[in-house]
């Protein structure tokens, strides 16, 4: 990977602002994690949008790499998932229901008759919650929410935790872990 030039005692680290609130009166936190070689990702806690990625290009000039909207308002206005979590499902649900264990659980139909990423307030529309850290392996943000049972129409609660990191090398990862008890 292309390394932008960086100062011997740089850190990296991750900070946070307002990004507004949602039209329910909710505070959405925007978390900037930087790396020490000049990129930097851009976290909303609504939604845990990407809202930007900063990366160097093959001559070493940083842009923003995510297609996405500049505002809160925007994000809440559209109905595109641009750089959001979905869930609990990803894709399409024929006919908005599905069975599991002898029972059928009807969900909400956003797709004509069929169930898509999660539901009109699937995750993509949630305020996480929301905790930081930066060390040698990069800065962190960690998202984290509870999906009660019976949200969307889904079986149990489900405790779900997000990790972004972004590294040294520039990678943004994201590494998702959840658990339920249905």
């Amino acid at each position: 990977p292309l390394i932008l030039s960086t100062a011997a005692d740089a850190k990296p680290s991750v900070s946070k602002t307002s990004f507004g609130k949602t039209a329910e009166g909710r505070e959405v936190e925007l978390f900037t994690l930087k790396n020490t070689v000049g990129s930097e990702a851009r976290i909303a806690t609504y939604g845990g949008t990407v809202v930007s990625l900063k990366v160097p290009d093959k001559s070493g000039k940083l842009g923003d790499i995510v297609l996405g909207y500049d505002s809160l308002a925007d994000y809440e206005k559209h109905t595109a998932f641009f750089g959001a979590l979905i869930g609990r499902y990803g894709n399409r649900i024929a006919n908005a229901r599905f069975s599991l264990g002898g029972k059928e659980y009807k969900l909400a139909a956003n797709n004509g008759l069929n169930h898509l990423h999660g539901g009109p307030m699937g995750y993509h529309r949630s305020v996480w919650n929301a905790d930081s850290s930066a060390d040698a392996g990069g800065a962190n943000l960690i998202l984290s929410y509870l999906s009660r049972d019976d949200e969307e129409g889904y079986p149990g609660n489900l405790n779900i935790k997000v990790v972004y990191t972004l590294t040294e090398k520039n990678e943004l990862k994201i590494v998702y872990s959840a658990t339920t008890d249905k």
